[in-house]
């Protein structure tokens, strides 16, 4: 039997998913990756699969998890997290939230690990506050259109600090603010893949509402970084991890214009509901519990995304489904 710790990451082959397997192989541990490929692509993986400290188990969380064996940590990231996939799957994305959380929580009980969850800026829903701290209690709509993945992010964080006050289970939570890198899907709603995919294929910008609505944008690196120092760390209550450099949106699509190349005008079409008007993170906690904050300039990683984006091939940037599990096996 190996003395190497083992970790389980669910969402394992989605964007964050997969970087996050790539940063735990490489510090030593055993990596088991599930998925149900739903909104993953088993691409973002495949690399991992001649290694012998990963393991790959094509399963939906919000069903009973069953994994063999001692766990150490479980890190739980499976979820839709682009308006595109949330809005077509209302009812799966709810799903995992609160089932697959909970299925998760009675698993790290069951195996004495640690958890840690993945949730999100959306939990302020369209902020009274600004920048937003983790005493913001949030401005959220739970019947609107955005309600299913704001609500169920919601609801894994308080069935996670039950579990954790309860139960005395270690628990972690991770608030998300708007990430970016290579192994984003191109079609997935979100801003930043949506501006460059337009760029490349030629298209006009699309911005949504007057373009004075703000984001702020962490390269993937940094965001794993800080997600491992949490994982780690003794903090149990939630930790905004995001870059506090903040732009709007009308200048950001300039930003991309420039880093393309390209010639193509910005058009103006309706905000959809319950858009958030700003997204600003206050890290002072992730500064001072973890000694984090981002390195990576959004220059720079602009740069190295939008190399990534331009090495993908014409049916990869013009895809509007991403490969499964079972296509991956069947070559």
């Amino acid at each position: 039997m190996s003395n190497k710790k083992r970790v389980l990451i669910t969402g394992a082959a989605g964007f964050l998913g997969s970087h996050l397997c790539d940063r735990f192989i490489n510090e030593g541990y055993h990596v088991i990756g599930m998925d149900n490929m739903i909104t993953g692509d088993i691409k973002n993986v495949e690399h991992l699969f001649p290694n012998k400290n990963f393991e790959f188990q094509e399963h939906d969380v919000s069903n009973f998890v069953h994994v063999s064996g001692e766990l150490d940590y479980i890190l739980h990231f499976a979820s839709p997290a682009s308006p595109i996939d949330y809005l077509k799957i209302p009812i799966q994305t709810l799903k995992v939230g609160s089932l697959g959380t909970h299925n998760l929580l009675g698993l790290a009980r069951a195996k004495n690990a640690r958890i840690l969850v993945a949730s999100t800026s959306e939990v302020y829903g369209d902020p009274l506050v600004h920048p937003q701290t983790e005493e913001y209690y949030g401005n959220v709509n739970p019947v609107g259109p955005r309600g299913v993945y704001d609500e169920a992010k919601r609801f894994q964080e308080a069935i996670t600090m039950a579990y954790h006050t309860y139960h005395g289970l270690e628990t972690r939570i991770v608030r998300i603010f708007n990430t970016y890198g290579p192994r984003m899907r191109l079609n997935d709603g979100r801003v930043l893949p949506a501006f460059i995919g337009q760029a490349l294929r030629g298209e006009d910008l699309t911005v949504f509402g007057d373009g004075s609505q703000t984001r702020s944008f962490c390269y993937v690196d940094d965001l794993v970084e800080g997600i491992y120092k949490l994982l780690l760390s003794d903090y149990a209550q939630p930790v905004n991890v995001g870059n506090p450099v903040e732009i709007t949106i009308s200048d950001f699509a300039e930003e991309i214009i420039k880093l393309t190349g390209t010639d193509q005008k910005v058009i103006y079409k309706e905000l959809p509901a319950d858009d958030p008007k700003q997204r600003q993170p206050d890290i002072s906690k992730a500064k001072n519990l973890l000694d984090w904050t981002p390195k990576v300039s959004r220059e720079e990683g602009l740069k190295i995304t939008y190399e990534y984006f331009k090495s993908l091939s014409k049916e990869d940037l013009y895809a509007k489904e991403h490969n499964s599990f079972e296509e991956y096996i069947k070559k």
